[in-house]
């Protein structure tokens, strides 16, 4: 059975349905949770040897806070919110350096410096035929759609991050564990 992990920030649960209702108007069926990836899957192997990695640097890390901000795009092919949040930089960063996973997967999963925080709304192979065009002009059509529908943004406190399970026989992606921060 192929198994991989990834660590996230899930937002405050009334926007959460919000981006929800969203992706479930705009986007087939998603089967992972929306959330603010903190690291990626490089490193974070089945044997789960990086867990207690990842606790302690969660017990030594402070809540802090995440800023949503106005939709973006990664090229022409994924559409997102922004992030700003110089906690979150700084976690990503620390769980990065202890886990320590090989410069290939680093530069694969864009961490370090190629890290941009966001919470992707949807990637256009998997949103509806309702808009027209090529994939630029529909990424800008959602893109228009989603700041009208997702304002405002919230600023919220975050408290744990989520570890993800992603099983690639069941193509599900599940709640693994959440750890908290400051504990």
């Amino acid at each position: 059975m192929k198994v991989e992990y990834l660590i996230g920030i899930v937002p405050p649960v009334d926007y959460l349905k919000r981006i929800k209702h969203f992706q479930n108007k705009w986007a087939r069926q998603s089967s992972i949770e929306p959330h603010i990836t903190v690291k990626a899957q490089g490193g974070l192997t089945p044997d789960l040897q990086w867990l207690e990695q990842v606790k302690q640097v969660c017990k030594e890390a402070k809540p802090f806070q995440v800023d949503l901000g106005k939709p973006d795009e990664f090229g022409d092919h994924s559409l997102h919110l922004s992030v700003n949040s110089d906690g979150l930089v700084q976690l990503h960063q620390r769980l990065v350096h202890e886990i320590s996973p090989s410069d290939d997967l680093i530069k694969q999963y864009f961490e370090l410096d190629a890290f941009v925080p966001h919470l992707t709304l949807g990637k256009m192979q998997n949103c509806v035929e309702l808009l027209n065009g090529q994939n630029e002009q529909k990424l800008q059509q959602l893109k228009k759609i989603a700041d009208e529908e997702l304002t405002p943004y919230p600023v919220f406190n975050v408290n744990f991050i989520r570890i993800y399970e992603l099983n690639f026989e069941t193509y599900r992606c599940e709640k693994f564990e959440d750890i908290s921060l400051g504990q």
